[in-house]
Parts: structure tokens; C-alpha cells; sequence
């Protein structure tokens, strides 16, 4: 009896440490194909690089798709939605590596670290969530750090800086819908928006490609599909072994390794308004989420509406 408690609870910690483990391998991978990717755009088309980076990642989610079979595509819910997700994943994709061309890769991660503060705030208006004055304080903080890390001038209004918010809003908006199709499997989703990413990459390709002159050059391209893809099976896997409240403010150590692969690969050096627009917008983020997750424990008892 010993030996099986003894081994129980050997299987409760390694339990306990997989979940947190496995996110923080997924935000690395992530990181890294962040930094790939920025690499990739200013040597390759964008287009170009999207449609293979898609064509990689869906040959590495075909087995996975087969085993699951047809029926969750073809009954996918709520077609339209479905639709404006795809939308909206396509014009994030493209905004994100456009943006990474031009600017730092912590300046463009730590705008789209602003998207759960966005989600926040249009939850009310779009899905009929009440939303109290801790989180509107909250809220209100993130935006502000938002301005101070755009340091208003007149570069603020350059197209990099433009097309980044595009893209932090479409992300925020790819969210939102994603809660609207919980029932959709998550390899469904990924599906989708790989083809919708591919589809938009076969258009624009012909109008930037870049000619590949090795099989290396391929390799490389097809890689920030795989290191995509397999950044996302993580970062599930690790949804799946802990809870959310324990694994995804494991998230915003994206912005560490931004900073770090951008001052090692690019030569980028934080800017302190960036950092202290980051500091903001990750407490702001941070606090909304705990925030959320505990309103959902009160649920039962108490409305979501307590502020």
C-alpha cells in the first residue's frame, strides 16, 4: 500500500511539472518561429513564405486528421463563423510577418501580447459578457501600456506600426470567435485556418516569389511549418495535462524570448518605453485572466457579472 501511494504521488509531481514543462517548450518553439520567420521575409516573398510554411504544416496535421476522420470537417458548426475566423487568422498571419520585417520582434510581440486585453474589452459588445470595473481598470491599463509602447509621434502612424494594431485586432478577433466554436475540434480549427493561410499565400506568391536556388532553402522554408505546428500540438498537449490557470500566463514568456532572439539574431535593443508598455500590458493581461478564471469558480453560485 505504501509503494502505490509512494508511486501515486511520484505520478502527481511529474504530473504537475509536464503541464508547465511542455507550455514553456511550446512558447519557445513559438519564439522560435517567430524569429525564423523574420529572417525568412526579409530574404524570401511573403506570400511565398506563408503558402509553403502552410504546406508544411499541413502535411505534418494530415495523419493526425486522418485518424480523426471526415466528420468533424465536413459538420464543422456554424459555417459563417468558421468563415470570419479563417479572416481573421489570414490577415493576423500576414500582418505579424509583415510588421516583423520592419520592426523589432519583441516591439511586435509585445503588441500582440495586447490581444486577451482587446478580447476583454469587446466581450461585452460581441458576446454578451459582463465585464466589472476591476477588469475595465485592467483594461484600461493594457491600452495605455499599448500607447506608451507605440510612442506617440508621428512614427506611430508609419505603415508598420499600422499594420501591427491591424494585426493585434484581427488576432483579438480570431479569439473571440474561436470561444463562439467551442464545440469545433482543435485540429478542425487548425485546419482551416492553414487553408485559408495557404489559399491567400498562393495569390500574393506569384507577385513576390523569390526563386529557390537549393534544396536547403526548401528545407528551411518547410521547417517554419513544422516548428509552427509543432508549437501549437504543445502547446494543446500542455492545455490538456494542467489547467489553464496554471499553464497560460506561461504565455507572455514569448516576450522573453523575443527579446533575446532579437538582440541575438538582429541585434535589437529593447527600447525602456517598450519595456515599460510590456510590464503593463503582461500585469493587465495577467490580472485579467486570473480574474476570469476566478468569476468561472464563483459561477454556480454568483453571476459572471460581479465586478
Amino acid at each position: 500500500m505504501a509503494d502505490n501511494t509512494r508511486m501515486i504521488s511520484t505520478a502527481g509531481r511529474l504530473g504537475a511539472f509536464a503541464g508547465p514543462a511542455t507550455m514553456l517548450l511550446g512558447m519557445f518553439m513559438f519564439a522560435l518561429n517567430d524569429a525564423m520567420g523574420k529572417w525568412l521575409v526579409a530574404n524570401y516573398g511573403l506570400g511565398q513564405v506563408v503558402l509553403i510554411r502552410s504546406i508544411a504544416a499541413l502535411l505534418i496535421l494530415a495523419p493526425f486528421l486522418w485518424r480523426a476522420g471526415w466528420k468533424p470537417i465536413v459538420e464543422a458548426e456554424r459555417p459563417l463563423m468558421q468563415a470570419a475566423r479563417v479572416l481573421f487568422s489570414t490577415m493576423e498571419v500576414f500582418c505579424f510577418y509583415y510588421a516583423v520585417m520592419y520592426l523589432p520582434l519583441a516591439d511586435v510581440m509585445t503588441y500582440w501580447l495586447a490581444a486577451p486585453i482587446y478580447v476583454a474589452a469587446a466581450s461585452p459588445l460581441l458576446l454578451g459578457e459582463k465585464v466589472g470595473w476591476r477588469r475595465w481598470t485592467a483594461i484600461c491599463i493594457g491600452f495605455v501600456g499599448v500607447i506608451i509602447t507605440l510612442e506617440p509621434s508621428s512614427a506611430m502612424f508609419t505603415m508598420p506600426a499600422i499594420i501591427s494594431i491591424v494585426g493585434t485586432f484581427a488576432f483579438a478577433f480570431m479569439l473571440l470567435s474561436g470561444r463562439s466554436l467551442r464545440g469545433t475540434p482543435d485540429k478542425t480549427l487548425v485546419l482551416f485556418q492553414l487553408l485559408g493561410a495557404g489559399l491567400a499565400g498562393l495569390a500574393f506568391a506569384p507577385f513576390d516569389w523569390t526563386p529557390l536556388t537549393s534544396p536547403s532553402e526548401l528545407s528551411l522554408l518547410c521547417l517554419l511549418g513544422v516548428v509552427a505546428m509543432g508549437a501549437h500540438m504543445l502547446v494543446n498537449r500542455a492545455l490538456k495535462i494542467s489547467d489553464a490557470a496554471t499553464v497560460a500566463p506561461l504565455q507572455y514568456t514569448l516576450l522573453l524570448w523575443a527579446i533575446i532572439f532579437g538582440w541575438m539574431f538582429f541585434g535589437d535593443i529593447p527600447r525602456l518605453t517598450m519595456l515599460f508598455g510590456a510590464a503593463l500590458i503582461v500585469g493587465s493581461g495577467m490580472f485579467i485572466f486570473f480574474r476570469e478564471q476566478q468569476l468561472k469558480k464563483r459561477q454556480p453560485d454568483r453571476p459572471l457579472d460581479v465586478p
